[in-house]
C-alpha cells in the first residue's frame, strides 16, 4: 500500500482518522437503528433518552462506534427491554478500528507474539501511553482528528495495553530516550500521570523499561525506531514507521541487522534497575 492510499495518523501508528467498522458493530447498528425507527423516534428524541448526543447514536448506527455498556442499556429500556441489543453487545468486536491501516497486521502480530521490542526516539510507546498521554497527541494532530477518531484512537490504545497483564508469559522490553521522558506534552499534570504509569507497569515481571541516556557516547540505533516480535514458530519480524506510512520487515538478513542493533543498544541503556531510578527522579522533580 502506498501513501497515497492511506489516512493521516497520530504518532505511533495506532490511530486513523476514521475507523473501520468491523461487521459486529454494523450489525448491532443496523439493529438499532431498525429498532429506533421501529419506536417512531428521531435520532434526536432517541438520544434524549439514552442521555447520548445524536452524533454518538449515528456513530453507533454506522457501526462506527463500540457502544459502551450503558448506552445498550438504555437503549434496551428504551426500545421495548425484547433483550435482543443485550445479547447481540456480548458478541460486539471493534476489528481494527483505531488503526492506522499501515499498523494493523503489526497489532495482529502483538496478540501472539511471544517476545516484543521496542525502542522510541519520539515518544512513549503505545503499550505504555496514559490516557491522557494518548488524548494530548490526539490533540496534537494535524489536521484536527474528528471526535469520533479520537476517542476510538483512545479505546484502542487503552485495549492493547492490556497485552501487558493479559500475557504474562510473553516478554516485552522497552528502550526509551530519556528526551522523549523530559517532554511535557499535554502539561505536567499528564506527564506525572504517564511516568507514573511507566513506573507501574515497569515492576510488572514481564516487562523490561530500560532508559537511553541523552549523555550517552555510543547509539546502536541512530537510523530511528524500532520494533521486533518473536512468534510462536521462532521467527522474528520488524515493524519500521514514518510520516503516513509503516512497513513489516520479514526478510531474515534484515530482521537480524534490526535485531543485533536493539541488542548492542540494549546493552548502552541504563540498566533497567537505574532506569526505574531515574524515572523516580524525572517524576520528583515536577
Amino acid at each position: 500500500m502506498t501513501t497515497d492510499h492511506v489516512e493521516p495518523a497520530v504518532p505511533g501508528g495506532e490511530c486513523e482518522r476514521e475507523p473501520d467498522p468491523s461487521d459486529s458493530l454494523r450489525t448491532f447498528g443496523a439493529v438499532v437503528q431498525a429498532l429506533r425507527e421501529h419506536a417512531g423516534l428521531s435520532r434526536v428524541q432517541f438520544g434524549e433518552l439514552v442521555r447520548f448526543s445524536k452524533h454518538t447514536v449515528e456513530s453507533v448506527e454506522l457501526g462506527r462506534r463500540m457502544p459502551d455498556a450503558s448506552f445498550v442499556e438504555r437503549a434496551e429500556e428504551a426500545l421495548g427491554n425484547t433483550g435482543a441489543l443485550r445479547h447481540s453487545a456480548r458478541f460486539l468486536t471493534r476489528g481494527d478500528a483505531g488503526l492506522a491501516a499501515w499498523f494493523r497486521q503489526w497489532a495482529r502480530l502483538e496478540r501472539t507474539a511471544v517476545s516484543l521490542c521496542t525502542y522510541e526516539c519520539r515518544l512513549i510507546p503505545g503499550l505504555l501511553q496514559s490516557e491522557g498521554y494518548v488524548r494530548a497527541l490526539c490533540e496534537n494532530e494535524i489536521p484536527p482528528l474528528s471526535d469520533d477518531a479520537l476517542e476510538a484512537t483512545v479505546q484502542v490504545r487503552m485495549e492493547r495495553q492490556q497485552l501487558l497483564r493479559e500475557r504474562p508469559n510473553t516478554t516485552f522490553d522497552f528502550v526509551i530516550e530519556e528526551a522523549v521522558l523530559m517532554r511535557r506534552l499535554g502539561g505536567a499534570q499528564v506527564t506525572v500521570e504517564q511516568l507514573d504509569l511507566i513506573l507501574d507497569l515497569g515492576f510488572l515481571r514481564n516487562v523490561t523499561v530500560q532508559v537511553m541516556p541523552a549523555n550517552s557516547e555510543q547509539h546502536a540505533c541512530l537510523s530511528g525506531p524500532v520494533r521486533l516480535l518473536e512468534m510462536p514458530d521462532g521467527r522474528w519480524r520488524a515493524y519500521s514507521e514514518g510520516q503516513e506510512n509503516g512497513r513489516l520487515i520479514a526478510g531474515p538478513k534484515e530482521v537480524s541487522r534490526i535485531h543485533m542493533r536493539y541488542a548492542r543498544l540494549r546493552s548502552q541503556a541504563l540498566s533497567p534497575k537505574d532506569s526505574m531510578g531515574l524515572l523516580m527522579r524525572i517524576r520528583g522533580a515536577l
